[in-house]
């Protein structure tokens, strides 16, 4: 049997795990993101723990970023221009390809979650789909004609400009880079910074998830709008509040007012805009996933043809 290794290289920890798929986890561990060298060295010595008991063909890194996933860069396989302190410019892959000496296979955090869905999750069966993650920040994948899609760098929808009532919320955003774009009004550190308290505490009937869901669904019609999915998986905080998924359900609906005419969007949204298949896991059986692609051609979510 194949293992493969998954990293979730997160923000606030690295997820690590060796199996072969999601009903088979061999190994699982959780180590704080801290300093870049104690992270990567503690994550090497992980594997090296398990390369010991199984036969790890390659490894899937899904990365919070920017990331360079340019398979022609010298820098591929970075995180790059993260607000992350002491995380810049750090070479995350070939560090950990090189100590453990198998395939690493490296895309963004998000973008692993979308092909964890597409493997095993709520988007099995669909070549076109947008998975939106909603946490301590907003990041977007999108998989067109079952590929991930890849560009100049990688999408980032947490990072779109969308409209602003600054009447209904004088908030100015918390995103140091573009102030009021989606990441700055919805995240989760912006809820946190608008209304003194972190989400969770707040109740569903509290005007936070009103704002928070008109905030998302303006996000989705603008994907929807230009990429035309034929699925939005809502990923991260967003799976703990049944409100706000209902509300930015009918936000959606009201704001296209029937310019999308398929039935999916007129009658069906209950079904077009869901939640992962797969939870919480998605990001790191995605990593998973990225690992088991590696030497395929065929849909292979980080190759070129």
């Amino acid at each position: 049997m194949e293992f493969y290794g998954g990293i979730e290289a997160g923000g606030t920890k690295f997820v690590c795990t060796v199996g072969s798929g999601p009903q088979d986890i061999r190994a699982e561990t959780r180590i704080p993101t801290t300093h870049p060298d104690e992270t990567i060295q503690r994550t090497i010595e992980f594997f090296r723990e398990q390369k010991k008991r199984y036969s790890i063909s390659g490894i899937g890194i899904g990365s919070f970023g920017p990331v360079d996933i340019n398979l022609t860069s010298p820098t591929y396989g970075y995180i790059t221009s993260t607000p992350k302190p002491g995380w810049a410019n750090t070479d995350i892959r070939g560090r950990i390809q090189a100590a453990l000496d198998v395939p690493v296979a490296f895309d963004t955090d998000v973008n692993a979650a979308a092909l964890g869905e597409y493997t095993w999750g709520a988007a099995q069966g669909i070549d076109n789909f947008v998975y939106i993650t909603i946490g301590t920040g907003i990041g977007s994948g999108q998989m067109s004609n079952g590929k991930l899609m890849h560009g100049l760098i990688h999408p980032e929808g947490g990072h779109i400009l969308i409209p602003h009532d600054w009447q209904l919320d004088p908030f100015p955003g918390s995103c140091p880079y573009h102030g009021d774009c989606f990441e700055g009004l919805a995240s989760g550190p912006s809820i946190e910074r608008r209304w003194g308290v972190r989400g969770e505490t707040l109740p569903d009937d509290h005007p936070a998830w009103d704002l928070e869901a008109r905030y998302i669904a303006l996000a989705v019609c603008n994907l929807v709008l230009i990429l035309s999915p034929e699925r939005v998986i809502l990923g991260g905080g967003v799976g703990h509040k049944t409100v706000l998924i209902v509300k930015a359900r009918e936000y959606v609906r009201q704001f296209l007012n029937e310019y999308v005419s398929a039935p999916q969007v007129i009658s069906g949204l209950d079904d077009y805009i869901v939640l992962p298949g797969l939870g919480t896991r998605s990001g790191m059986l995605g990593a998973m996933a990225l690992a088991r692609g590696i030497g395929e051609q065929h849909r292979s979510p980080y190759l070129d043809d």
